[in-house]
Formats: structure tokens, C-alpha cells, sequence
């Protein structure tokens, strides 16, 4: 192959090579035949490269689609769970009754939280575990009911569900509508910084308490850092 590269390919050098094709051109003219058509051939390594190459480009395609329909049905996936758990929080307000969002769910919305001065708003789940916190917001199963005496503590992902919490400070409002529909209106007396090891949470608060954590800082790379960001709200 490497020679055939050499002399110019399978035709020789130029100026060798295209001698023979002239004249069949000439002679096929002459009978009144249609010429021979040199235009598409090419060297063998060429044809291989052009080969490679869209074979290349097919792959890629064929990878960008992929991904798109895989971020497409993650992103149809997180509208359609967060209108089920609000049809599940509006029927439970009406029965009475906590309704799960779907057969097999593990939690259900038991508050809805909004924030009034970054006009966020997010339903709050039962329990904290790894698959509710994907899903929003989750109270903590140790600490005090939400909207009673004591300590209730809140948690969700920096970068989706308490993202707001970047731009609540201390004065702003908070309000929680609870299961019942009353609706409890909170101030933020607190926010502070602090490392995951030395976070320590009270249970028994003298004044109800609204306690809201989530990771630090909200622009870090990697997920999963030490820091917390806390914020602590007190009735209004």
C-alpha cells in the first residue's frame, strides 16, 4: 500500500499515469462510445480515510442523540414527578389523608414552602432519605413536626430545590402551608456557615423553629463538600 502511495497511487505519477486514460478517452470518442469515467476513482488510502471518517461522524450523531434523548426524558421526568406530588398534596388537603404520589413511593408531601422575596416555592416531603431529597425538599424524621413546638428541620440539594436559599437573608419571610391548609409565617433570625462535623442541631427549641439545611457553596464543582449552609427561621 505504501508503494501504491508512493508512485501516486494505483495510476502512477501524474503526468505517467493519466497517458493511456487520454488516449481510451480519445479512441472511445472516436467508436462513438461514451468515455470511460475517471472522475470517481481515487486512492485506495483515500477512500479508506473517507470511510473512517464518516463512519466518525455517524458515531457522534448517533451519540449526541442519545444524550439528548436521555436529558430530554430526565427533564420530562422531573416536571411530570413534581406535578403528581402536587396533585398528591392538593388531595390530601382535601381528604385529610397524606396520598402518596405514585403506587410505589416512599414518601409524600406534607408542606409546601415558599419564599416570598425569590418568589420560590417548593413541596416539602416526608423523610430525608437519598430517593426523596431527588424529589424535593425532605423533613427530617428526628426532628419536631413542621408548624409545632421544637426544632423542625428541612433538607434538599443546593442546586435544585433550596438553590433560593442563596438569596434568602436574615429579615426575609418564609411561609409553610401545612397538610391542613393553615399556614404559618415564618422570619429568618439566622444563616450561617459551618462545617458538616460540627453541625449540631437542637431538638428542643423555646419558640417553634424552622430549620433549613442544605450544602455550601451553591457554585462548587464537586457535589458533596463538608460545608452546610444553615438557615434558621422563627415565627413572625
Amino acid at each position: 500500500m505504501l508503494g501504491a502511495v508512493e508512485r501516486g497511487g494505483p495510476f502512477g505519477p501524474e503526468g505517467v499515469a493519466n497517458e493511456p486514460a487520454v488516449a481510451g478517452v480519445a479512441r472511445a470518442h472516436e467508436r462513438g462510445r461514451p468515455a470511460p469515467d475517471r472522475s470517481a476513482e481515487s486512492s485506495p488510502l483515500r477512500s479508506a480515510r473517507h470511510r473512517a471518517a464518516t463512519l466518525a461522524l455517524v458515531v457522534v450523531a448517533l451519540a449526541g442523540l442519545a444524550t439528548f434523548g436521555a436529558g430530554a426524558w430526565l427533564t420530562a421526568k422531573a416536571y411530570l414527578g413534581q406535578w403528581l406530588l402536587e396533585r398528591a398534596f392538593e388531595r390530601g388537603q382535601a381528604t385529610g389523608v397524606a396520598e402518596r404520589p405514585w403506587p410505589w413511593a416512599d414518601t409524600h408531601p406534607v408542606a409546601r414552602l415558599s419564599s416570598p422575596a425569590s418568589g420560590a416555592e417548593v413541596l416539602v416531603l416526608a423523610g430525608a432519605s437519598g430517593r426523596t431529597l431527588a424529589w424535593g425538599p425532605g423533613h427530617l424524621d428526628d426532628s419536631a413536626p413542621l408548624g409545632s413546638a421544637g426544632n423542625a428541620v428541612v433538607s434538599a440539594h443546593r442546586d435544585t430545590h433550596f438553590r433560593f436559599l442563596q438569596h434568602v437573608g436574615v429579615g426575609d419571610d418564609l411561609v409553610l402551608e401545612l397538610a391542613d391548609g393553615a399556614r404559618q409565617h415564618y422570619r429568618v433570625r439566622e444563616r450561617y456557615v459551618t462545617d458538616v462535623d460540627s453541625l449540631r442541631l437542637p431538638r428542643h427549641t423555646s419558640v417553634p423553629t424552622l430549620t433549613l439545611v442544605t450544602c455550601y457553596p451553591f457554585d462548587a464543582i464537586v457535589p458533596g463538600g463538608p460545608m452546610r449552609l444553615v438557615v434558621v427561621a422563627e415565627p413572625r
